[in-house]
């Protein structure tokens, strides 16, 4: 992997709308990576956010959400690994972070966007980009409905990630 990520964002088209997020390539340079390569070859398409807690996060990017076995969701990841990169980036609202196991190092595709003041995690999660645009779309999955469900709760209407693209930022 290299590190030419400046300036590169990802747009997540999801059911709900879009969201842009920009990386933070200098503290977490392998998370960022890692989130663009999945973002190319397609690996977010069709995946879900499967748990939601209004004023704390949205998580999505498991590949078993793509399935309607929902005992399974929340266990899923690419096959792979990325070692943790605690930075000094506060989680607060509009902050993208991995989401992991108990283990530090276990961070693969499965990530959250801060709905709310989340600085407990801080130093214990790597954030590894921020919301751009679409808080209006964070604001809208983070408090609709909700079944009650893993960790938290899912949508009662899932909301979908229909596509991830990899866009070039147009700022100079």
């Amino acid at each position: 992997m290299t590190h030419e990520l400046s300036g590169v964002q990802v747009r997540l088209e999801t059911t709900a709308g879009n969201m842009t997020v920009e990386f933070l390539t200098d503290v977490a340079p392998l998370h960022a990576e890692n989130f663009v390569k999945l973002a190319k070859d397609g690996f977010y398409d069709g995946t879900r956010f499967h748990r939601v807690i209004p004023g704390f996060m949205i998580q999505g990017g498991d590949p078993n959400t793509k399935k309607d076995d929902e005992r399974m969701w929340g266990t899923g990841g690419p096959g792979w690994s990325v070692d943790a990169e605690f930075n000094d980036v506060h989680h607060e609202r509009g902050i993208l972070s991995m989401a992991r196991s108990q283990d530090p190092n276990s961070a693969g595709s499965q990530f959250f966007v801060c709905h709310g003041e989340a600085g407990f995690l801080d130093g214990q999660y790597t954030a590894f980009g921020k919301l751009l645009d679409g808080f209006e779309v964070l604001d809208e999955i983070a408090n609709a409905p909700t079944l009650p469900g893993g960790e938290g709760s899912r949508p009662k209407e899932p909301v979908t990630v229909t596509k991830a693209t990899v866009v070039e930022s147009t700022e100079g």
